[in-house]
């Protein structure tokens, strides 16, 4: 068993992401996890995430802890995350993130390891 606190977390450089801040909460690294990983997000507002691949093999759950997060799936359609609610990804399903709102939003997000 593995207790992680907010304190303990370290920021990393999360690819095509701006302004917001990525903190792994559990993972191979940090805790052994081996299955998947956990992390925490914080976007700014006007912070997200560019386009990021369709051809990705991982499962992804986002679900927002605080705030609102706009998200874009590969046709183009928009859903709105609000603080208690998440949203799902098959693999090889690309997504845009976006926070639109005046307010920083927070979300964990779940994905799987490949070889999982």
């Amino acid at each position: 068993m593995v207790k992680r606190t907010l304190e303990e977390l370290k920021t990393y450089e999360a690819p095509g992401h701006f302004g917001m801040t990525a903190m792994r909460i559990h993972g191979k690294e940090e805790t052994g996890a081996e299955k998947f990983w956990i992390g925490l997000s914080t976007f700014l507002p006007g912070g997200g995430a560019e386009y990021a691949y369709n051809d990705n093999p991982l499962e992804k759950v986002y679900y927002v802890l605080e705030g609102a997060m706009t998200v874009k799936d590969d046709a183009g359609k928009e859903y709105v995350i609000h603080a208690g609610e998440s949203i799902s990804f098959p693999p090889n399903e690309g997504r845009y993130l976006d926070n639109k709102t005046n307010e920083v939003a927070k979300m964990l997000v779940i994905i799987n390891y490949p070889e999982a």
